[in-house]
């Protein structure tokens, strides 16, 4: 937990919001998820996990060092490779909310290696099902309005639950008319 506030408190400082901004019901909840990827002969035939930008606050993700993690850029899937001893910072939807689209999720997926298994652990840090999610004050300006309504954690959740929120459509629910 000491390297989650610890990015999250240099994350709330970029962003010029107070110390601690990100503590508490914000980032309460965590979930550590650990993926085998076995080796495949012809990778185009399977995917380790389809695309998609991560629901929560932030992803810490070992990767491990096999290349398998993507993300798409200009129209086209670019590889991450791995950092030996370093970690992948995922920015979630409820960050990119929080600060109103200053830093926002990428689009990634992971895709099966043709001759060497890949293991990766993946941290998920996300609010409390009852935290208020909606852009921090301090970043709503007369030259940036607040592109977010504020709502709880467990509506977004729903959401993605009942399929009205698969990967970029995810924030159209919680969108204010321009």
């Amino acid at each position: 937990m000491k390297l989650t506030s610890g990015i999250l408190e240099l994350i709330s400082e970029g962003l010029g919001l107070e110390s601690g901004y990100f503590g508490g019901k914000l980032s309460e909840t965590s979930l550590l998820s650990v993926n085998r990827y076995p080796p495949c002969p012809d990778p185009s035939l399977t995917l380790g996990l389809p695309k998609h930008c991560d629901p929560n606050l932030i992803t810490i993700l070992l990767q491990g060092d096999v290349c398998g993690l993507q993300v798409f850029k200009d129209g086209e899937w670019i590889g991450v490779g791995p950092v030996p001893n370093a970690f992948v910072i995922n920015i979630g939807y409820q960050l990119q909310i929080i600060s109103n689209n200053k830093l926002k999720g990428a689009e990634h997926r992971a895709v099966t290696n043709s001759k060497d298994a890949r293991t990766s652990a993946a941290f998920f840090v996300s609010p409390r099902g009852d935290s208020i999610i909606e852009p921090a004050r301090e970043l709503i300006k007369a030259d940036n309005r607040q592109l977010y309504r504020a709502f709880e954690f467990r509506e977004f959740v729903s959401n993605l639950r009942n399929g009205k929120g698969k990967s970029e459509g995810a924030l159209e629910p919680f969108k204010l008319q321009a």
